[in-house]
């Protein structure tokens, strides 16, 4: 019961900026304390990379993060989230896209196993340093729910989902959206990744 209600509470202590007390329980006090009421950070999720690696949601944390959430066997608008992101890395000069992460966060752990994220990064031919992550089963919901991502599976295993990419900055606070559409990154959103990057100068 306890975990069907901490998305919830999540979600209106971003709206209050405050983190619930529910949450802040359960996460270490050092970090509930250091990171901004408005961090999508104090959400505690289990994640593992396409190498096998397991981290925790909050180690992203530290730089500007290009976020989105996808699944390996969609093979129409995900594929243009990966090469819209791609796209505004490119526009980037590259002193700021070292300082820009990039995540990529499967809505369908059940079959997006470390091998099958790995596949998709070679496919698509992403830089090295992307994170594709594979949730824990329990911690998709409550991602999406922080990122506001909605999705549904279809009875012939696909997913209907919100095709966003999201600018957080070093502390985990959402700056930006951007529905993708096509291939080619909406203008006043590469501002805001430039701003975010430029902040960190």
């Amino acid at each position: 019961m306890k975990s069907a209600i901490l998305p919830l509470l999540f979600g209106i202590g971003l709206a209050l900026g405050q983190v619930p007390a529910a949450i802040a329980a359960d996460a270490p006090a050092a970090a509930a304390t250091a990171l901004p009421g408005a961090s999508l950070y104090h959400l505690q999720a289990g994640l593992t990379d396409q190498h096998g690696q397991s981290l925790q949601w909050a180690s992203l944390r530290g730089k500007p993060q290009l976020v989105s959430m996808f699944y390996a066997n969609c093979h129409l608008m995900c594929p243009l989230i990966l090469e819209n992101a791609k796209a505004l890395q490119k526009q980037l000069p590259a002193a700021q896209r070292a300082r820009l992460g990039v995540a990529m966060i499967t809505l369908d752990p059940a079959r997006d196993s470390p091998q099958a994220l790995a596949e998709v990064a070679r496919n698509h031919r992403t830089p090295d340093d992307w994170r594709y992550l594979r949730p824990g089963a329990d911690d998709v919901r409550a991602l999406a729910s922080v990122l506001d991502v909605r999705y549904r599976f279809r009875e012939d295993g696909s997913i209907n989902h919100t095709s966003v990419l999201v600018l957080l900055d070093a502390e985990g606070r959402v700056l930006g959206r951007s529905e993708v559409v096509n291939a080619l990154p909406d203008p006043a959103f590469l501002e805001q990744v430039r701003a975010a990057l430029a902040a960190t100068d």
